[in-house]
């Protein structure tokens, strides 16, 4: 019989492109990558100067989160 536990169910993912302004080199993009590694429900983190693509997991990470934390490292964020 399935329980239907969380462990069971698969998680839908959620994708967002941001826009990043004020990077401008490799170390800006590892800096951008350091801020996202410790939140968790992101599976994807493609960093790029100047922009992000990302998938997660909403039950476990919000939109609001992941720009913060773009944000807290110094940097503009927009995204949709």
């Amino acid at each position: 019989m399935h329980s239907g536990t969380d462990s069971t169910r698969k998680r839908i993912m959620t994708h967002i492109d941001l826009s990043i302004q004020g990077m401008s080199c490799g170390h800006c993009v590892k800096a951008v990558q350091q801020a996202l590694a410790p939140l968790a429900g992101i599976s994807k983190a493609e960093v790029k100067v100047g922009s992000a693509a990302l998938a997660y997991d909403e039950s476990l990470v919000s939109k609001d989160a992941i720009m913060k934390a773009i944000r807290e490292e110094g940097y503009q964020v927009t995204g949709s």
